[in-house]
């Protein structure tokens, strides 16, 4: 199958443009009329650096793709817009395939209310995904940046953390998993294969008065570090706090790791970590668990100063530096 095939089979796919496209796939560039505030972002997921295709389905990949980039917009407290899509496939990812890895994007971007407006289609060494995503906001000031922390704010986190990162080491190791159930072992795998952008809870968490925010793709530590820097200010986290996903511990002891280590460290949670003043927490709290089902645990406060320090029970220091893409 051609280019101009394989891209009218996939514009047969798309589902209907949400309101504030006038003109999307199929022209030489799509036509939006948002109103408001914009937030845009660029994402790429790259075969043998963000996934394997021998573990992951196509559909799977698709969808993780598109979730990723729309954890961005969740992190700003935007809602979904547009996305746009390229596509770099390689000789050996025949039609099928092809479709069905848009056939997970659909599916994420039907139940995130997300529009593919458009993309490009090109041949690749590898499989490549580069997805930029729009989202929208009333006003500017119903945003949030990574940099508005101030001292006094309480450090919270969505949902649990390290599932993600056990998945990939059951998903690699498959041994690893013994002491699971076969549910449990299901449930890690999918939040590395299938990760959720919790938007309901960023749009939340910014009605709520968020003064910072960031998602946590590459590990809480150096996603901390990262809000930190921005904001000018000290993250003090209490790792006793942090609450861990299930079937962490049995992993991380099976391969031999520290489990509050790889739960830190092990990044592609898709969670936000987020600074709010405490009078607005019990608020925050029951907001995010009514539009996404989840907690929202105070880990920590934010103090003067810069870094971050991540407190152990017995009064050491965790040190967990995150992802680097480039190391």
């Amino acid at each position: 199958m051609g280019e101009f095939e394989l891209l009218a089979r996939i514009r047969e796919r798309l589902p209907k443009p949400g309101k504030r496209v006038l003109l999307g796939s199929g022209d030489d560039a799509a036509v939006t009329v948002p109103a408001g505030a914009t937030v845009t972002s660029v994402d790429a997921l790259v075969e043998g650096v963000h996934f394997r295709r021998d573990l992951a389905s196509p559909a799977q990949i698709g969808h993780k793709a598109l979730a990723t980039a729309l954890s961005d917009l969740a992190a700003m407290g935007a809602a979904p817009g547009e996305a746009y899509v390229v596509l770099g496939l390689p000789v050996d990812l025949y039609e099928d395939e092809c479709l069905q890895l848009l056939d997970g994007m659909v599916a994420l971007a039907q139940a995130t209310e997300t529009t593919l407006a458009g993309g490009d289609v090109t041949r690749s060494a590898e499989l490549l995904l580069a997805i930029t995503v729009v989202g929208h906001a009333a006003a500017p000031g119903d945003l949030v940046s990574r940099a508005g922390a101030r001292p006094g704010d309480a450090v919270v986190l969505s949902g649990e953390i390290g599932g993600a990162a056990a998945g990939l080491r059951l998903l690699e190791e498959r041994g690893a998993g013994a002491s699971l159930s076969p549910t449990s072992a299901q449930a890690l795998r999918a939040r590395q294969l299938e990760p959720r952008p919790r938007l309901g809870a960023g749009q939340a968490l910014a009605r709520a008065g968020a003064t910072a925010m960031i998602d946590l793709s590459d590990g809480l530590g150096g996603d901390a570090r990262h809000l930190a820097e921005q904001s000018g200010a000290m993250l003090r986290i209490d790792a006793a706090a942090l609450p861990i996903t299930d079937g962490l511990a049995e992993v991380a002891a099976a391969l031999g790791h520290d489990p509050l280590e790889l739960a830190a460290a092990g990044g592609e949670d898709y969670e936000l970590l987020a600074c709010i003043p405490p009078s607005q927490l019990e608020a925050a709290t029951a907001a995010v668990r009514e539009v996404e089902g989840i907690a929202l645990t105070r880990i920590g406060e934010v103090d003067a100063g810069s870094g971050v320090e991540i407190r152990l029970p017995g009064g050491g220091r965790l040190r967990a530096a995150g992802f680097d893409q480039l190391r």
